[in-house]
């Protein structure tokens, strides 16, 4: 993907142009490109800038939907989970979870709902659901509080990266025709008389303005949806009732083994999940109602003392503040309800479909591992509105970039951390080792606490249209999340390299250093003030 190429292409007539570059407005890329279509899809920041890249890093059928008897949505799900694991061989894999049980119902109760998430997945099941002893607990997660602990529950779930899975999709729409470019925000929605024809983008990098003409309009901006419908309809009623989700990052030494824990019910009815991924630990998540979105939200004190509370319940050494290496936090775009609520956790996470009168088509709602499904639906409903002439759909065995030949083997039974890393670019790895070889500086890594390489960052630029420090450090590799500190220490040269490729200069540097550097500080937890004293020494107390 080279970004002058794509703006280069913008003036050409479309049959459709996507709005949002995140899991939603990928997939509807991919689904349109693969049936033919013209398509254009174009992101005001980065692709999975947002929420798509700040996820719980699973993709599952959602076993809390079955307390809510949603049989529908879970069993959608599972299928949708078996589609992306053949079609991304690379970056999906199977995680092994477990369900401490410390009450003497709890092993009978969840073990009969994971059950039925068996019969539900079918054919498709990664393996089947068994109570296990409470040794056996123990051995799979070692640091788990065996205080009242009688035993448990094993299942299986699908886990990814999901900014990398946001890349390959970019790469595969790209590679099927389609027109994708960052750095672009929509200034304006373009009509032809009542009808919705097009967008006005601006290019983020250069301040000049585009036209692309499109006989269908695609909204998938996720939490940001209701601001384009407002483009389209000044007056237009909200539709999204947001909520955040935070994950705290932790090392693995409070978290060894591979398995992951889920708690099925918290406090406020969620499920929580301590997931291991990549040599760290994720912790989360909450569900907080918000009542301003922003591209970069912050952790709210009150939920990150949430995570470490239910953490101590589970965890004989549970971590504290000082313990915490990253934080993320993601908003979901929830549909609101035909009442006012506060519970966001009792909304659906199935996805919604709302055509304006003028055209305009807006997709909300769904998860990461139904992507696939929601750009099908987009598409389908984008061939109606706009009279176009496509294909049937084949993205439910169109395999992703990377992802090797049906047969081959997949090449992520890795030796080591950065291996493991570098066999997520599936077929492309070979071509990133070929750039590590040519200079021993992009061998190198970029941090001695990071699986990274300099051949990755210039791979990044070259071909996955990378353009910041963040851009890199963030989603084509995931240093911020695994060690924040780290990955500020190792912006200047990560932006040195940047400006090599992209012909920037040292002002360019040390802007984007410091930038960074603001970025990273706030994924890290500020010092305990003393009310946040008072309440860990609440939490020890439990």
């Amino acid at each position: 993907m080279k970004r002058e190429e794509s703006w280069a292409r913008l003036g050409d007539a479309f049959d459709v142009v996507i709005i949002g570059g995140g899991a939603t407005g990928l997939g509807s890329a991919v689904e349109a490109a693969s049936r033919g279509l013209k398509v254009a899809l174009v992101d005001s920041h980065d692709f999975a800038h947002g929420t798509s890249s700040r996820s719980t890093k699973l993709v599952h059928g959602g076993v809390r939907y079955l307390a809510h008897g949603n049989f529908g949505l879970v069993r959608e799900a599972l299928r949708e989970r078996a589609r992306l694991r053949h079609n991304a061989p690379h970056l999906v894999g199977d995680l092994e979870f477990v369900v401490p049980a410390y009450a003497w119902w709890a092993g009978p109760y969840y073990g009969a709902g994971l059950k039925l998430y068996d019969v539900l997945a079918g054919r498709r099941n990664l393996h089947s659901s068994r109570t296990i002893s409470r040794d056996e607990v123990i051995e799979r997660i070692p640091n788990v509080q065996p205080h009242q602990l009688r035993g448990g529950i094993l299942y299986h779930d699908g886990q990814f990266d999901d900014a990398r899975l946001a890349i390959a999709l970019a790469q595969t729409a790209s590679d099927q025709g389609a027109v994708v470019i960052n750095y672009a925000p929509v200034e304006r929605l373009l009509k032809e008389g009542s009808r919705v024809a097009g967008v006005v983008v601006r290019d983020g990098e250069g301040g000049r303005e585009q036209e692309i003409r499109a006989k269908a309009v695609v909204n998938a901006t996720g939490v940001f949806a209701d601001a384009i419908r407002q483009m389209d309809e000044p007056d237009a009623a909200p539709i999204l009732s947001p909520s955040q989700g935070i994950h705290l990052v932790l090392p693995s030494e409070l978290f060894p083994g591979r398995s992951a824990i889920a708690v099925p019910k918290t406090d406020d009815g969620r499920v929580l999940f301590i997931i291991p991924w990549h040599g760290r630990a994720l912790l989360g998540t909450t569900d907080t109602p918000v009542e301003k979105v922003s591209h970069d939200p912050r952790p709210l004190e009150e939920e990150i003392l949430f995570l470490l509370r239910h953490a101590k319940r589970y965890l004989a050494t549970a971590p504290t503040r000082e313990d915490v290496v990253s934080t993320y936090v993601g908003l979901r775009p929830l549909v609101r309800p035909s009442r006012d609520t506060r519970n966001t956790g009792a909304l659906s996470r199935d996805h919604a479909l709302f055509v304006s009168e003028s055209g305009l088509i807006t997709i909300v709602g769904g998860k990461w591992t139904t992507y696939r499904k929601m750009g099908e639906d987009t598409i389908d409903s984008a061939i109606r509105v706009g009279e176009l002439e496509a294909g049937p759909s084949l993205t439910a065995s169109l395999r992703l970039r990377g992802a090797p030949e049906e047969g081959e083997p997949v090449e992520n039974a890795a030796p080591s951390e950065a291996s493991a890393i570098l066999a997520s670019y599936g077929t492309d790895a070979k071509k990133v080792a070929a750039l590590a070889g040519l200079e021993p500086d992009l061998a190198r890594q970029l941090h001695p606490r990071l699986p990274y390489i300099g051949a990755m960052v210039v791979w990044a630029v070259r071909e996955e249209m990378a353009r910041t420090v963040e851009d890199v450090l963030s989603r084509r590799t995931r240093a911020l999340l695994l060690d924040a500190r780290a990955a500020s220490e190792a912006a200047p040269g990560v932006a040195r390299l940047i400006a090599r490729e992209l012909h920037r200069d040292d002002r360019w540097i040390a802007q984007q250093v410091s930038a960074f550097r603001q970025r990273a500080e706030a994924s890290l937890l500020e010092p305990e003030t003393a009310p946040s004293r008072m309440a860990a020494a609440a939490i020890r107390s439990v």
